[in-house]
């Protein structure tokens, strides 16, 4: 169901996919290069060969190499099928749980959700703690970063920064995918740097919130209590309309994907839309608090 740190393997559907289709992982983790060396184990404990086992996780023999070598993500389809391959011990199922990708200025247990996310053919972020990741102006992530405990390296902060700059792309290059964003106002009056750095923001959330395909709702400070007030949420919709939720606190984030869990989320998620002010009240509450500066 939830996998922590390490977020769960990636649903893509019961399907083949070709070695090329796979990219080779940039900077591979030792969380990869675990369960490689778990699946070859038990591919070697079950008595087959690569090629015989890629036969029959219907992958080549190059990918399954990949995969027990570290350099490949496994998807869902090559974990079941393993799992099956080698005697159904669930021994695979349990080591993706704690997969990571080495992605530089991503935290461990953000990474597969952000893979996710790429994909997704609709996105809800409810936030209650910091402007979302995705809204954020440069100045604001870069406060954000350089006030993170332990302190980072410079280099180790322009990489965050960076990944954070390149996740705003998607929003962007993907103008027909709904992204619909519930945030407490007290997150927009929390101040950071100084007036200009403030009036940046609200003019960079306005301008990505601006298109017909996002949507933005500011929780005002006197809808009092609400259903959301166990921390911060989004749920994705995969493009085989599977839907899955991811929340965050100290150093760590799940994923999940029990649909039971996952609808009770969406149901609190739609009660608090209800609850927020409409777009248009949220834009001009923030074009007054801009004013206001």
């Amino acid at each position: 169901m939830d996998i922590g740190a390490g977020e769960a393997a990636t649903g893509v559907g019961d399907r083949a996919v070709p070695a090329g289709d796979w990219e080779r992982e940039p900077h591979p983790s030792d969380s990869l290069r675990t369960f490689g060396a778990v699946v070859q184990a038990l591919r070697e404990h079950a008595g087959l060969s690569r090629s015989e086992f890629a036969d029959i996780v219907r992958y080549s023999k190059h990918t399954v190499a990949s995969v027990e070598l570290g350099r490949r993500m496994p998807d869902e389809a090559f974990i079941e099928r393993g799992e099956e391959a080698t005697g159904n011990t669930g021994a695979l199922r349990k080591a993706a749980r704690h997969l990571t990708r080495g992605e530089a200025g991503l935290a461990a247990w953000f990474r597969r959700w952000a893979r996710l996310e790429r994909d997704a053919v609709s996105l809800c972020t409810y936030e209650c703690r910091l402007v979302p990741g995705l809204l954020q102006s440069e100045a604001y992530a870069r406060a954000v970063f350089e006030g993170t405990i332990p302190l980072r390296t410079d280099e180790e902060l322009e990489a965050q920064l960076a990944a954070r700059m390149d996740r705003q792309r998607m929003m962007r290059e993907r103008p027909t995918v709904p992204f619909s964003f519930i945030v407490e106002e007290h997150v927009f009056r929390r101040r950071f740097g100084d007036a200009e750095a403030m009036r940046e923001l609200f003019d960079h959330v306005l301008e990505r919130s601006a298109p017909r395909n996002v949507t933005l709702q500011v929780v005002p400070l006197e809808a009092g209590l609400h259903a959301c007030l166990d921390g911060p949420v989004q749920v994705l919709e995969t493009p085989e309309g599977r839907r899955l939720a991811y929340s965050e606190g100290q150093k760590n984030g799940r994923l999940i994907s029990d649909p039971k869990e996952v609808s009770m989320l969406c149901q609190r998620y739609e009660t608090l839309r209800s609850q927020a002010l409409n777009p248009e009240e949220s834009r001009a509450l923030l074009e007054r608090l801009r004013g206001e500066l």
